[in-house]
C-alpha cells in the first residue's frame, strides 16, 4: 500500500479549514493552481473525491468529512509535538472529547461541562455537536469519550456503551413582557390558544410537552418548530411566542434573552444522561461532571 502523503493531507486540511483554495493558497504562500493540483493528486492517490464542487464553492464529501476529522487530530498532535520540542517539556494536557446532542440547550451544556475546566488536572476540552445517532457512532470507534444527551442509549443497541443518569429538571415557560402579562394568571389554562414555539417533533421533550398540554386540555397556536434550542429562544426573545426551557437554567434564560416567567411545572421533566464506553466510570473528567451535577 502506498504510504500516505502528509503534504497532500495538510493541503487538503488547510483548504477544508479555510473553506476555499484561494484562502488556503494565501495562508500557505502557494499559488491556487499548485494547491488545486495537489488536491487532485491526493484524490487520485486515495481513490476518493474529497470535495463536491458546487459552482465556486467546495463542499466536503462524506468521505472528505471523515478524512478531515482524522487530519484534525493528526495535526493537533503535531502542534503538541512542536510545543514539546520547543519547551523541552512533555505536554501534560489530558484531552477530553465530548459529543453534545443538538437538543441540549447550550447554556445547560456549559453548566454541566464547565466543572471540567476547573479541575486541578490540565484538561483540553473538545466539544462536538450532532445528532445522537452520529455521536454514538463516533463513541463506538473511540473518537469521543462521552456523549451528553437527553435520551438514554436504547435497549438492544449494538453499541457497547452505558447510560449514566446525570440530572433532571422541570420546565419553565417564558415569554416577552407583553406576551407574559396576559398569561400569568390561571396558569396553565392561560396557555390555551396562545402563540407557541415548540421543539422539533423528534425530540424527547416535545413528546412530554405535548402529552402535558393534552392532559390539561390546552391547544396552543404553534407558530414554529425548532430542532435548535438556541434558535427557538431567539424567536421567543423577539416575541413570536411562548417557549419552554429547563428550570435549571431559568435565571440565565431571563438574563440572556430578556424574557419573563409565565409559569413552571414539574409534572413533566427532562432527564439528562452521559453515555460512556465504560460501565464503571473512571475518566477523571467524567467523574467531575457527574459529581458536580449531583
Amino acid at each position: 500500500m502506498t504510504p500516505l502523503n502528509y503534504n497532500h493531507l495538510y493541503y487538503f486540511y488547510t483548504v477544508a479549514s479555510e473553506g476555499s483554495i484561494t484562502k488556503a493558497s494565501a495562508l500557505l504562500h502557494l499559488t491556487p493552481q499548485t494547491i488545486s493540483g495537489q488536491i487532485t493528486g491526493f484524490e487520485s492517490q486515495i481513490g476518493v473525491e474529497l470535495f463536491e464542487r458546487k459552482g465556486k464553492k467546495l463542499i466536503l464529501s462524506e468521505m472528505g468529512q471523515l478524512i478531515f476529522s482524522y487530519a484534525e487530530e493528526i495535526f493537533q498532535l503535531g502542534d503538541e509535538l512542536k510545543n514539546v520540542i520547543k519547551t523541552q517539556e512533555p505536554a501534560h494536557w489530558l484531552t477530553f472529547t465530548v459529543g453534545v446532542t443538538g437538543v441540549i440547550p447550550k447554556v445547560l451544556a456549559f453548566q454541566l461541562l464547565n466543572p471540567v475546566l476547573n479541575m486541578s488536572d490540565s484538561i483540553r476540552l473538545i466539544c462536538k455537536e450532532g445528532d445522537q445517532e452520529s455521536l454514538l457512532a463516533e463513541l463506538a470507534v473511540n473518537k469521543l469519550d462521552l456523549v451528553l444527551t437527553d435520551q438514554p442509549l436504547p435497549m438492544g443497541s449494538h453499541i457497547k456503551a452505558y447510560n449514566h443518569h446525570l440530572t433532571e429538571s422541570g420546565f419553565t415557560f417564558f415569554a416577552t413582557s407583553k406576551l407574559a402579562n396576559g398569561c400569568n394568571k390561571n396558569f396553565p389554562k392561560s396557555l390555551n390558544a396562545q402563540p407557541f414555539l415548540m421543539q422539533g417533533k423528534n425530540t424527547a421533550v416535545r413528546q412530554r410537552l405535548s402529552a402535558w398540554l393534552e392532559k390539561h386540555s390546552i391547544v396552543p397556536n404553534i407558530i414554529a418548530e425548532f430542532d435548535d434550542s438556541a434558535l427557538l429562544k431567539s424567536f421567543g426573545q423577539e416575541g413570536y411566542g411562548i417557549f419552554t426551557a429547563p428550570t435549571l437554567i431559568e435565571e440565565t434564560i431571563m438574563s440572556q434573552y430578556h424574557v419573563k416567567i409565565v409559569g413552571r411545572t414539574d409534572e413533566f421533566k427532562e432527564h439528562y444522561y452521559v453515555i460512556s464506553p465504560e460501565r464503571r466510570l473512571k475518566h477523571p473528567a467524567i467523574l467531575e461532571i457527574v459529581s458536580s451535577a449531583n
